[in-house]
Formats: structure tokens, sequence, C-alpha cells
């Protein structure tokens, strides 16, 4: 299963063919993704709507954390504020977050994580397209 959620990881690491901004979370500069966590960006103001939805979902593709419980919730409640393709992206997200939590011992768990994965992917789309491509 991790090698499930490593691979799609790997997949939308490679996604999107155009320059990137790395995320600045506000965390010892020491540590990798892996040790990052989406909450640790700040959940101040929203400026522009979304940028904080898109950082966190910028550090969970880095760490490869979607299905770390809080990951998906902290993205979702993050998008509260932003324009409704980014709020309905998120959606999806913690819709297919559930179903493959959902899924857990069950044949198709690995596909719902994998489909974890691609709504992750075509949200980040959706950050890029709003101007808040912050995946590095």
């Amino acid at each position: 299963m991790r090698l499930v959620v490593v691979l799609a990881c790997a997949l939308l690491a490679g996604c999107g063919g155009e320059a990137r901004t790395a995320v600045t979370p506000s965390s010892p500069a020491s540590a990798g993704p892996a040790e990052i966590s989406p909450s640790v960006i700040e959940s101040g103001v929203d400026d522009p709507p979304g940028s904080i939805a898109c950082a966190r979902l910028a550090v969970a593709i880095e760490a490869g954390s979607f299905m770390t419980p809080g990951v998906v919730e902290n993205i979702v409640s993050a998008s509260a504020t932003a324009d409704a393709p980014l709020a309905d992206a998120a959606t999806r997200l913690g819709d297919a977050y559930r179903a493959a939590v959902a899924a857990k011992d069950k044949p198709d768990e690995p596909d719902r994580i994998a489909a974890v994965g691609a709504v992750a992917s075509d949200m980040s789309g959706v950050c890029a397209e709003s101007g808040l491509r912050t995946v590095g």
C-alpha cells in the first residue's frame, strides 16, 4: 500500500510542465518535505483567497502525506475562503480521501488511494490556473 502512495506522489511531483515556486513553510529550514506538516502553513489571512489551501496542498504533495490523518482535512478547511473551482476541488479531495479510508483492507484500497493522488493532482492544476501555484 505504501508503494502505491509513493508511486502516486512521485507521479504527482512530475505533473505540470511550468516553472514552479517553492513553498516557504514556517518551520526550520533544515526540515525536509517529509518532516513538514501541511498544518504548519499559517492559517492567518488567506490573501489571495485559496493561497493557504494551495500551499498546504503543495506541502502534502512534496511530503507524500495525503493518507496521514489530518492532512486532507487541513487542506479542505483552508479552502473555505477560496473561489468555487478551488473549493470544489478541495471537496473532491476530501471525498476521495474519505473513500480511501473507508476502503481500508478491502480489495479496492490501492485504487482508492491512487484516486486521492489523482484528485490532488487535479487540485494542483486548479491552483495553477488560479495563479496560486506553489508546488516546488
